[in-house]
């Protein structure tokens, strides 16, 4: 198909990217920044709304902004193409919103504001023939057979409502079986014997048939042992709607991959040192608590090029904003250290779990230990060689707050999952800066310090 619909992901955190390349990251959603994406070469961009990180009503209060100006920005760029006499694949459409695919982006381990989000993507943008739910991410180790989404670790499959990700104290489930997952996260509202299976078989066979029939928002999920499986359903997606089918996915990276249908990455992930600015020494930030960070972590810490710098957030629990810039003095001066001795300064968060007495309050502490991390990111030296972000929130609030960009090109991944991106060169604090974005529960445990060495090999 030569006019292959635009992809537009809105992502609950940045790490959504992390298996394509060459595309956009916007930060922000005003209608202006969107007609950039939408007006890009790449068949495929993604909106950083970092809803994950807040309470629903204010994640659905921003899904709809989203939509509602992306409603506009579709219109306007369609007139503009059109007033060029130019042909763009979201121009020959009568419906204000057809000619895309929409994909609410999410945490592979079913982690986020569903139904929230699709619920108010198909109020603004519907109305769609089916919702897809393909939390499949293979560089994650994240597979879904018979309609059972598993987390794989050494080798052995485990349903991921067994694992830890299924206790999160604010995005918490009982059922790796998606059908039931969809009935408990929906209370009911879609019961599980109504859910769409796309099983193995059926996508190996081909779809396109079933696709064809799907009406009135059907509730879908869809299995994936491998990429292959998720390039074979895309295509039957992509067919389908070529002849007028409209359907929104929720889902985690590697049906984008399959979709957008992109070539290997320009430069290979071994080779990125080179984006490294002026053979300086690196700043890894370390926010993400999950077990398979604090592990990557450890080992990070005993390579003897870095510097540990703790950060102890229980400081933050009932203080003013007295106790945060002394915390945040602190920090920047062991920083400013370890940089001057050419040593890769690890910034983390205390690793001690702390408790509160709702889930509101745990957010808000989380909006105060973030504030805190950006103040030290706006507080780095303005010529280190590249940074680390580590956590999918910490990565959002490093690019809109901490850096302050309005949009980043994503150059490829550093490795398996890890995307990394540069800042403008017209940044006014850090121009061309290449940034890693580290999602918090990807890679093994060395995966955190081979990124670091990496991009290190050529500092000094």
């Amino acid at each position: 198909m030569t006019n292959k619909p635009k992809i537009i992901v809105l992502d609950d955190d940045p790490t959504g990217s992390q298996t394509v390349h060459s595309c956009l990251l916007l930060m922000r959603w005003d209608v202006e920044t969107l007609c950039l994406g939408l007006q890009d070469d790449s068949p495929i961009f993604f909106v950083l709304t970092n809803t994950r990180a807040l309470p629903p009503e204010e994640a659905a209060s921003i899904t709809r902004e989203v939509c509602h100006n992306l409603k506009q920005a579709i219109s306007r760029v369609r007139e503009n193409a059109e007033n060029a006499g130019v042909k763009s694949n979201i121009t020959s459409q009568t419906d204000k919103t057809e000619g895309f695919i929409v994909v609410s982006r999410s945490d592979s381990t079913l982690r986020g504001h569903y139904p929230i989000e699709t619920d108010v993507i198909v109020s603004e943008l519907g109305p769609f023939d089916a919702h897809f739910l393909v939390p499949a991410f293979f560089e994650g180790g994240r597979i879904t057979r018979d309609s059972v989404h598993y987390l794989i670790t050494e080798g052995v499959p485990t349903p991921v409502h067994e694992t830890e990700f299924a206790r999160d104290s604010v995005f918490g489930y009982h059922h790796s079986y998606l059908p039931k997952y969809v009935e408990e996260k929906t209370q009911g509202g879609i019961s599980a014997e109504s859910v769409e299976r796309f099983l193995l078989a059926d996508i190996r066979a081909g779809s396109l048939e079933r696709l064809m029939q799907l009406t009135n928002n059907q509730c879908a999920v869809v299995d994936g042992e491998t990429q292959a499986d998720l390039n074979q359903f895309a295509q039957d997606v992509l067919a389908a709607v070529s002849q007028g089918k409209r359907f929104l996915f929720r889902s985690a990276a590697s049906i984008l991959t399959a979709i957008a249908g992109l070539p290997p990455q320009p430069i290979a992930p071994e080779n990125m040192s080179q984006y490294v600015r002026g053979g300086k020494p690196g700043i890894v930030i370390v926010g993400s608590h999950v077990k398979k960070t604090t592990q990557q972590l450890e080992v990070l810490l005993q390579q003897e090029e870095t510097m540990g710098i703790e950060v102890d957030v229980a400081r933050l629990v009932d203080d003013g904003a007295n106790e945060s810039a002394t915390l945040l003095t602190e920090v920047l001066h062991h920083v400013r250290a370890a940089y001057d001795s050419l040593k890769t300064a690890v910034v983390y968060t205390s690793r001690k779990e702390l408790t509160f007495k709702d889930v509101l309050t745990r957010l808000e502490f989380g909006t105060k230990v973030s504030s805190l991390l950006m103040d030290i990111v706006q507080g780095l030296p303005s010529d280190m060689g590249f940074l680390i972000s580590k956590g999918g929130i910490t990565s959002n609030d490093v690019l809109s707050t901490g850096l302050g960009l309005t949009s980043a090109r994503l150059l490829g991944q550093i490795l398996p999952g890890c995307s990394m991106v540069t800042t403008p060169s017209d940044h006014p604090q850090f121009p061309n800066l290449p940034v890693v974005l580290f999602p918090g529960n990807v890679g093994d445990a060395d995966a955190l310090a081979i990124v670091a060495q990496r991009l290190s090999k050529n500092t000094g």
